[in-house]
C-alpha cells in the first residue's frame, strides 16, 4: 500500500488556524484533500494531527470526509507518522504538509513513480536549493526507512521534518531529487503567512471555478499574467521552517 499522510495542526506560530481558513467555501484542509485524492498512485490518504483539543475540529473535518485521522504528539511529527504507520502498515509513505494546498496530483504521481521505478531509499522534489515552488513538494520513502528514522533520530530537525535524518546519512540512504524542467523556486505557493493566503486564495478564485483540476503549469501561467499577485509574498524567505530547525539543532548541541 502507498499511504499519503498529510500533517495538519490548528496551532501555527506564523499563521494560527491556517488549515481552517476558507477558500471557495471550503477549508484549506478540505481543498488539499480534494486535490491529493486525484493522485493515481496513492492508495489511501490519512491526516496526522496532534492530541491537543484545539485539533478536534480537524478530526471532525476528517470524519465528514471519511478520511482517517491519527493523533499524536504536538511537536513530534516523526512519532505521529510512526503511530499511524504502525496501525495501517503501508509499504510506502508519501509525506505532505497541510501548508501545501496547491500541491499538484500530477507532481505527486511523478515523484512516486520515480521511487517505484528506481532503486532509491528516498525520493523528493524538495531540496536546498530546489526547483519546484515551495508549497508543491513532497517526500516518498518506505515504511522501513521511517522505522529506522524513528529508532535513530535525535536532532530536532530530524524529529520535526523526518527527511533530515536521511539527508544526514548519505552513506546509508540513496536519495534522488526530482527537479522541474526549469527553476520555479521564486514562486511561493506555501501557506505560512497571511500574504501567502491572499496569493493562494487569488489563485483558487481565478482557476478553481473554471477547472477544479488545475495543474502547477496552470498556476505558473496565471501568476505570470498577474505579477502583482505573485509579488504579494515574494519578500518571504524560502524554507524558513527547516532552517529554524537547523538552528535548534545547534542550540541543542548538535553539529
Amino acid at each position: 500500500m502507498i499511504l499519503g499522510i498529510i500533517a495538519a495542526r490548528v496551532s501555527s506560530s506564523r499563521l494560527p488556524g491556517k488549515v481552517l481558513l476558507r477558500i471557495c467555501e471550503k477549508t484549506i484542509l478540505e481543498i488539499m484533500i480534494e486535490r491529493v485524492k486525484r493522485s493515481q498512485t496513492i492508495d489511501k490518504i490519512i491526516i496526522a494531527t496532534s492530541i491537543n483539543s484545539n485539533n478536534d475540529i480537524i478530526e471532525k473535518i476528517c470524519n465528514k470526509l471519511k478520511i482517517e485521522c491519527f493523533r499524536g504528539p504536538e511537536e513530534n511529527l516523526l512519532t505521529r507518522y510512526k503511530m499511524a504507520c504502525d496501525q495501517i502498515k503501508p509499504k510506502i509513505i508519501v509525506k505532505m504538509g497541510a501548508d501545501s494546498p496547491l500541491v499538484d496530483p500530477l507532481v505527486i504521481d511523478k515523484v512516486v513513480n520515480v521511487f517505484l521505478n528506481g532503486k532509491h531509499d528516498y525520493v523528493s522534489n524538495y531540496g536546498i536549493p530546489k526547483t519546484y515552488p515551495e508549497g508543491c513538494t513532497l517526500d516518498v520513502y518506505s515504511a522501513k526507512t521511517l522505522n529506522e528514522a524513528f529508532q535513530g533520530a535525535k536532532k530536532p530537525s530530524e524529529i520535526e521534518h523526518i527527511s533530515p535524518y536521511m539527508w544526514n546519512r548519505p552513506e546509508k540512504y540513496n536519495f534522488f531529487r526530482v527537479d522541474y524542467k526549469k527553476d520555479l523556486s521564486n514562486y511561493r505557493l506555501s501557506l505560512d503567512y497571511y500574504e501567502d493566503f491572499i496569493v493562494i486564495k487569488s489563485i483558487f478564485e481565478a482557476l478553481y471555478v473554471k477547472n477544479p483540476h488545475f495543474s502547477l503549469e496552470d498556476i505558473i501561467s496565471w501568476l505570470d499574467l498577474h505579477p502583482n499577485i505573485k509579488e504579494i509574498n515574494s519578500h518571504i524567505s524560502q524554507s524558513e521552517g527547516i532552517f529554524k530547525s537547523f538552528k535548534e539543532d545547534k542550540l541543542a548541541g548538535f553539529s
